[in-house]
């Protein structure tokens, strides 16, 4: 848990809830904290203790650990950008989420875009741009319109997003995005309901849970939606019975067509009957306030027999 963005108190959260859910009659878990300034284990009761980078190793009361798997809840980097999973690919210590190539395929959004409309996948318009490239303001709204959204290429938790309504907000808000992200890209808004829809490898089977309709009392489901309570998440999504099966049958899709393992929530906007694919997550909040736990609810299981679920299929 932890990471080197923006994201790392929302992925603490999620390590701990991990940590308290997980069956300790089964389990012995360990809380790591990957963060800049180093990686520790966190004992309850006693200093932290440095994490040996060469093998993942650490000391403990009863000896040194070297983990049989790894929970990975690091969100943004270097735990969803696939930083992670490469560096435990080559330890030979199997962890929770996607693969290297897949996770820094998914998190690169341009880049994911880019594949999966090739497959047919609907997205919304978009514009690329980089930072220090001159760009034609007016060329970009003739192509994406307003309003249109304003997003860091790789970061989430909506953190550095703008939804732009005028000409004047349009430079403003490339330079909030830069902020976070020397790549941007610039997307229609579309007209829809938001839905975000959690799937995962269940031993071989992709397994799709109910959808979560957003309604954010924000112009946009922003950081404050997200976790300030400035949301409503409801869980089964108020849509059509069509719609759902759509949707579920396009999120398992692209579980499939990215090659995906572990869980992911892809997030859609359904526009006139048709889902628009926003993002895809590879590692997605499991805190309190996070989407997945209801889902997991929703679909009337415990979150530690969830939880344990993932940990046993990379240990098979």
């Amino acid at each position: 848990m932890g990471g080197y963005s923006s994201e790392v108190n929302i992925s603490l959260n999620s390590g701990h809830i991990v940590c308290q859910a997980l069956d300790k009659n089964k389990y012995n878990v360990y809380p790591i904290h990957i963060l800049k300034e180093g990686w520790f284990y966190v004992p309850k009761t006693a200093t932290n203790i440095p994490i040996d980078k060469g093998d993942f190793s650490f000391e403990t009361l009863e000896g040194t650990i070297i983990p049989d798997a790894v929970f990975n809840t690091v969100h943004g980097t270097p735990g969803e950008d696939g930083y992670l999973a490469a560096y435990f690919e080559l330890l030979g210590i199997p962890q929770t989420s996607s693969g290297f190539y897949e996770a820094a395929l998914s998190f690169n959004k341009r880049d994911c875009l880019s594949v999966l409309k090739n497959f047919g996948v609907k997205c919304a318009n978009s514009y690329y741009h980089n930072q220090g490239e001159p760009i034609d303001v007016n060329a970009v709204i003739t192509k994406v319109g307003l309003p249109c959204f304003v997003k860091p290429n790789r970061a989430g938790s909506s953190f550095g997003i703008s939804k732009v309504n005028t000409i004047e907000a349009f430079v403003p808000a490339l330079e909030r995005a830069y902020k976070e992200d020397s790549e941007i890209i610039i997307e229609t808004a579309l007209v829809g309901t938001e839905v975000s829809v959690g799937a995962y490898s269940h031993y071989g089977n992709i397994k799709v849970f109910n959808p979560t309709e957003i309604v954010s009392e924000n112009d946009f489901f922003d950081y404050e939606a997200k976790y300030e309570g400035k949301s409503q998440e409801i869980t089964p999504a108020r849509i059509s019975e069509s719609d759902t099966q759509k949707v579920k049958a396009e999120t398992k899709r692209i579980y499939n067509l990215l090659k995906m393992k572990g869980v992911c929530r892809s997030e859609f906007i359904i526009q006139d009957g048709v889902p628009y694919f926003i993002e895809i997550n590879t590692t997605p909040g499991l805190s309190s306030e996070s989407i997945i736990p209801k889902q997991v609810k929703d679909a009337g299981m415990d979150l530690g027999e969830f939880f344990g679920e993932l940990i046993d299929a990379v240990l098979k």
